[in-house]
């Protein structure tokens, strides 16, 4: 990896240097199909042809080209043949003496992949297909051809692909196939990371988009969208372009821009390392976008979200994009932020603000407490630090920072800007200034103050009410009390809802009266409800308006001890829920406290994608911050809880399929045998239908504890002998409770290259185990010793999976927290991206230990 990075000076350097006129690629992927890779180890490789045009702004200046390959065939500048063996290093072309005009052409081996990035290649074990697609972001379509691989060198490219007889290839732009090629009409001018191929026996499904705008002009959109021929009896293409129709109209409408990229195609591919990805004209998702079984809405609600938010893209990031990875989020904050935004406003989907408050914060309040945790606006020093800042921060916490911009602007201003934004940088590159100037414009506020408190520094407050009563019960003051963590204290303002709530005859606990105020500073006095009544429950950021922790005073959290299912709101139950979470891992609230409101009160949520995340929550809070001692009885408590749920729950719903699954990851011995019975059809819930995902669920659990073992997992992937049913099979395996098992679990991930990313992935998922703590703990010293190697030997995107995915954060102890010092203090060189990682998880492991300290206490550290 070291060899392959790319630092953000040079990216300038070169920017400064060059700039592209166009790409010309030919591919030939007909190596895809035929014999087995060589025995000799050698990888299966496929021809790359690629022609740049580019010119050079110091004639005579030495510069680079991009390329990972095994080998390069031939490279010609400007006419002149070079030898590769003295131009190519494995990573970069030199590129000495150039012109003012320059044609760059290399011819070159490039390899397949199995790790997700470049050019993917996956057999369907179902059928022996094969299925190509490409994954580059942020700098992998160098892994397929040559380029100036950086997203500010944009240039129009043409592709031309040689395939197989009887595969279908797609890209960017509209193709057809002539003379046994197919090509492509020249793209806008994109970057190169959004360029894109998929290629293979795809079912494909078409359709149509036009609209006409207000000056008589009707622009149609051809659209498509795609799966592997496995999947297509469970493929509900008509959904998925219900809610593409959607975006289009409600960006259309938002946007005053129309769509730039001609066709709309939408790929749901194998063993893809992202939610999805928004090359221009050909979107690509991850396969597990269609529902085999039974699931929940929330799961509908999420692959709408993902839909619009890569539709975003065509204007965020697409369109234009930023210079360097510094300005990311001036693409994912946005797209994430516009995803919920049109879902709400197009789609079926009128509560995914909920979803967004409960779920998506949960994941940028968690990283932007870490060590790693940076301003949105990020230091980008190089791909390394590129590829792992796409992070809650950048997401998450970016749309949330985004949704406080709008209340401070006004959405007219904001929607104002972006309009303006979109037309002054078409086909461009921004950084942060381009955009604050246009917001300026349109709001008529300052920007640059609220750009260095939100978007400048990190970190995130917490938010406190201080409720004094008068002689008379009323309220005398009330004051919100802004706090901020030593290491990062910027206190920001935030406009904020203050609601007060109160039982009323019915017991229904309901907001009275409510304001809004500007927080700023350490205290803040909302003088609008003085005088007010007593609440039972002060919410503080009620609607969600800003990003923030929130704290309650002590009145409200023992109103919410005893009435939390009685609130009515949906919204403002799921703040309460996710105010009490963080207070859990902040070591403010016990761990089994946390537990026992979940039992308490999740069986009356009415929304069902907060009660899968409290369902995670609780099991979060078991396995990593409850005391050790109370392990067992906490799940005792949770398999109690949740096979009563299994069967309150309304016959056949969500909430019974939610509970189903709950009850199976949770399980204890006593619950072992009602899985069985399930699976074998001696026993049955009414209205429940164990299709074949939960079917897998059930066996998760039962293969941990030793219920099931390897004949049993044969005979179901013979049940279900899919590309699917594989990965299930494999993650079962690896979860056995053996020491055999464990060890060549360790021996695939560690020392072989052997499996796909997709097999890594559910080969981690499998070993690590919360009932085998004792089987695991010999692997915290393999750990350390290893990780630095692998980091060094394999992709960036399996070293993440491995150095994330077996650290031991189950052995928690200070035994293991001084293991992780004595490895960080000893590798002090090590790749930062590396090091990051691991104060990570080091980061979780000492949260943990002191919701630990905490629930063992039984009350506040």
């Amino acid at each position: 990896m070291p060899g392959e990075n790319l630092s953000r000076d040079e990216a300038r350097e070169r920017a400064a240097l060059l700039s592209v006129d166009g790409y010309d690629v030919s591919l030939d992927v007909r190596s895809a199909v035929g014999d087995a890779d060589s025995e000799s180890g050698a990888p299966r490789t496929f021809r790359s042809v690629t022609t740049i045009r580019f010119r050079c702004a110091e004639p005579g200046a030495t510069s680079f080209a991009d390329l990972i390959a095994p080998s390069v065939t031939a490279v010609s500048l400007n006419g002149k043949d070079l030898d590769p063996s003295e131009v190519f290093d494995g990573a970069r072309i030199t590129l000495e003496d150039l012109a003012a005009d320059n044609e760059l052409v290399v011819d070159a081996q490039c390899a397949y992949s199995r790790t997700g990035e470049g050019l993917h290649r996956f057999v369907d074990p179902e059928d022996g297909e094969v299925y190509l697609y490409t994954q580059y972001e942020p700098a992998d379509s160098r892994r397929v051809f040559a380029n100036f691989e950086q997203p500010d060198l944009k240039a129009p490219f043409r592709f031309e692909v040689r395939a197989p007889e009887g595969w279908t290839v797609w890209s960017n732009g509209a193709g057809e196939r002539t003379d046994g090629v197919w090509r492509f009409a020249e793209t806008k001018p994109i970057s190169t990371y959004i360029t894109c191929v998929v290629a293979g026996p795809y079912h494909y499904v078409t359709d149509s988009y036009s609209r006409t705008f207000a000056d008589g002009t009707t622009l149609r959109i051809p659209l498509g969208a795609m799966c592997r021929k496995g999947l297509a009896p469970y493929f509900d293409a008509d959904d998925v372009f219900l809610v593409t129709k959607q975006g289009l109209d409600f960006f259309h409408d938002h946007f005053d821009y129309p769509y730039p990229f001609g066709k709309y195609d939408q790929a749901f591919v194998p063993e893809y390392n992202l939610g999805a990805m928004e090359n221009p004209g050909m979107v690509t998702f991850r396969e597990e976008f269609i529902f085999r079984g039974k699931v929940t809405r929330a799961s509908y609600e999420g692959r709408a979200n993902v839909v619009l938010h890569e539709m975003a893209h065509m204007w965020f990031g697409d369109l234009v994009t930023m210079v360097w990875w510094d300005d990311l989020w001036l693409k994912e904050s946005f797209a994430d932020f516009m995803g919920t935004f049109a879902n709400v406003g197009a789609t079926r989907f009128k509560d995914a603000w909920i979803t967004f408050a409960n779920r998506r914060k949960a994941w940028a309040y968690r990283a932007d407490q870490l060590p790693s945790t940076h301003p949105i606006t990020a230091d980008i020093r190089d791909l390394q630090d590129a590829k792992l800042n796409f992070d809650g921060i950048t997401y998450a916490k970016g749309a949330s920072v985004l949704k406080q911009l709008v209340a401070y602007v006004g959405q007219d201003a904001f929607l104002e800007g972006a309009r303006r934004y979109f037309k002054r940088h078409a086909y461009g590159n921004t950084q942060l200034g381009d955009l604050l100037s246009v917001l300026e414009e349109t709001s008529g506020r300052d920007m640059g103050a609220w750009a260095r408190a939100w978007l400048q520094t990190a970190g995130v407050n917490a938010l406190t009410p201080q409720v004094l009563l008068d002689a008379e019960g009323r309220i005398d003051e009330l004051a919100v009390v802004q706090e901020a963590a030593e290491s990062h204290p910027e206190l920001r303002p935030h406009r904020v809802a203050v609601g007060l709530y109160r039982r009323g005859a019915d017991g229904a606990l309901e907001r009275y009266t409510r304001a809004e105020v500007d927080v700023d500073g350490p205290r803040t006095v909302v003088a609008e409800l003085a005088g007010a009544e007593a609440p039972e429950l002060v919410l503080v950021n009620d609607d969600d308006l800003t990003y923030c922790k929130t704290r309650f005073d002590e009145t409200s959290l023992a109103t919410l001890r005893a009435a939390l299912g009685d609130m009515t709101d949906p919204l403002a139950r799921a703040l309460c829920w996710s105010a009490l979470w963080n207070m859990t891992r902040d070591a403010l609230l016990p761990a089994r406290e946390f537990v026992g409101l979940v039992l308490k009160f999740a069986g009356r949520e009415s929304d069902i994608g907060v009660l899968q995340m409290l369902q995670a929550w609780a099991e979060s809070a078991l396995t990593y911050y409850a005391a050790p001692e109370w392990r067992e009885e906490g799940s005792r408590l949770l398999t109690q809880g949740a096979t009563a749920q299994l069967y309150a729950a309304e016959h056949g719903s969500e909430h019974q399929l939610a509970w189903a699954r709950f009850f199976a990851r949770v399980s204890d011995e006593p619950g072992f045998r009602l899985l069985t019975d399930l699976l074998d059809g001696a026993a049955t819930v009414d209205g429940l239908e164990v299709d074949q995902e939960l079917r897998w669920v059930f066996l998760d659990t039962l293969a941990a504890h030793g219920v099931v073992g390897e004949k049993e997992l044969a005979a179901e992937l013979a049940r279900d002998d899919t590309a699917s049913g594989k990965r299930h099979q494999v993650r079962c395996l690896a979860a056995r409770p053996s020491a055999a098992v464990k060890a060549q679990a360790w021996a695939q991930i560690v020392e072989s290259d052997a499996l796909s990313n997709a097999l890594v992935e559910a080969t981690i998922a499998g070993f690590g185990q919360p009932s085998q703590r004792e089987l695991l703990a010999p692997y915290t010293e393999k750990y350390f010793a290893a990780i630095e190697r692998v980091w060094a030997e394999r992709s960036i995107q399996i070293g993440m999976h491995v150095v994330q995915g077996l650290f031991p954060s189950l052995q928690q102890s200070q035994a293991t927290l001084d293991a992780t010092d004595a490895w960080l203090a000893a590798h002090e060189d090590a790749a930062p991206a590396l090091r990051r990682l691991v104060l990570e998880a080091r980061d979780d492991l000492a949260r943990g230990l002191r919701g630990q300290a905490c629930d063992r206490a039984g009350v506040a550290s």
